[in-house]
């Protein structure tokens, strides 16, 4: 496999921004000639936020750390301490995104944060490797899926359960489920429960509190900038950082924090990648403005039957994963129809997926779970959160991704930034 140099491809992205013609029309790979060189050349990357989920991204293998960014003093010494010297740290992700020697971001802010930055560092010639859920509304998700097709950036989301891993405590990983579906073994149209009783835990831990007074804001912290986009709120310890994501400004609580890790898999398994449900069901206790909390089931149709139920009270081990016109799937591969074992053995493997994404900005090739397929995955949890917020059921147009003749999901769906951000 040929691939494109990153000194020319930093500069091809850059110019590209510039009005150059849009890699949609003129594929990297097509460019032919002294564009070319041996896959070893090294990548570089910068991580944007680095407590919590970005201390793994220091860890990732494939690229090598030349810059960090976060808004707290506190995480950037922190996070430096573990790095090389000569990586540098910023307080400001446009510092990192003006470099002109950072091929890769990996965005692990806050969600409120996501689409701005991909965005951003689309139109300034990086690949963007991006926390889950990928956006916090899903007019984000469409305005960051339109930006990096038009600049051409790799995109990747942080969720790996489609393509390799245990899934959870469901007791395998996801292809042998794929496998089951796309041959249809189960019949067709399938329903989908994501609960505890198939291995799936909601986490409602991650309810946010409705007394909280104000503090003062400490030191490290610039606590405007990391609010950035959202509402202004007084500061709280309890907003930020490890809790940030019990309120809906900036997640989504038990729902946004594992919403596209249990349903991205769901979306690929069902062939949805390229559609949304167009209707949602909702039993959920009335919700707080501000502090998100628990709901007990979300029922999501897709035009053609299939459903996906997110159950968040059902135990026990009698519930099937995936329930056909034909048999059912249980968790750990239990399956009640007969012979299965001999029967699955003997069906075609789903097709091979890349699961290295360097390899992707190496080669320019689409990264599996990317901008589009995300943006689809990423809508199912949104879907969810504004049912819950709303407390009702609710229809949505795939095609037009609106909720037709609804203000009021619609203004969830699509809301405002605080001055001056934007996508």
């Amino acid at each position: 496999m040929r691939t494109v140099p990153l000194s020319s491809r930093r500069d091809f992205l850059k110019s590209a921004g510039k009005g150059a013609l849009a890699f949609s029309i003129v594929p990297r790979h097509v460019l032919g000639g002294a564009l070319f060189t041996a896959p070893s050349e090294e990548i570089t990357r910068a991580v944007v936020g680095v407590g919590g989920m970005g201390q793994g991204h220091l860890g990732y293998t494939g690229a090598r750390t030349v810059a960090i960014c976060d808004v707290d003093q506190k995480h950037l010494e922190q996070a430096l301490s573990r790095l090389e010297a000569g990586v540098t740290g910023h307080r400001d992700f446009r510092e990192v995104l003006a470099r002109e020697d950072i091929d890769v971001v990996h965005i692990a802010t806050p969600p409120h944060w996501h689409g701005i930055i991909s965005a951003e560092a689309a139109k300034a010639g990086k690949d963007v490797w991006c926390e889950k859920p990928m956006t916090r509304t899903i007019g984000e998700g469409r305005r960051v899926l339109e930006t990096v097709q038009r600049h051409g950036a790799m995109f990747r989301l942080n969720t790996w359960f489609r393509f390799r891993d245990s899934f959870y405590g469901f007791g395998t990983p996801v292809q042998p489920i794929k496998k089951v579906v796309e041959n249809r073994l189960l019949g067709w149209p399938l329903t989908v429960t994501v609960g505890p009783a198939t291995g799936f835990d909601w986490k409602f831990q991650w309810s946010g509190r409705t007394d909280l007074v104000p503090e003062p804001v400490p030191a490290e912290l610039d606590y405007n900038f990391w609010l950035g986009p959202a509402p202004y709120k007084p500061y709280h310890t309890h907003r930020v950082h490890g809790t940030f994501r019990g309120y809906w400004d900036y997640d989504g609580g038990g729902l946004g924090d594992m919403g596209q890790h249990y349903l991205d898999p769901v979306q690929y398994l069902l062939e949805k990648d390229d559609t949304s449900p167009v209707a949602v069901s909702v039993d959920a206790p009335l919700q707080h403005p501000d502090a998100a909390s628990s709901w007990r089931r979300i029922e999501m149709t897709y035009a053609d039957g299939c459903k996906i139920v997110l159950d968040a009270e059902t135990t026990g081990d009698d519930v099937p994963y995936i329930a056909g016109p034909e048999g059912n799937l249980y968790k750990g591969l239990r399956c009640d129809i007969p012979d299965f074992e001999k029967r699955l053995a003997s069906l075609p493997e789903p097709d091979p997926q890349e699961t290295d994404f360097y390899q992707a900005v190496r080669t320019r090739r689409k990264f599996p779970l990317n901008e589009a397929n995300g943006h689809r995955s990423c809508t199912l949890v949104n879907l969810g959160v504004i049912a819950v917020r709303l407390g009702r059921d609710l229809r949505y147009d795939p095609e037009r991704e609106e909720f037709p003749g609804d203000d009021a999901a619609n203004r969830l769906a699509y809301q405002p930034m605080r001055s001056p951000w934007h996508i």
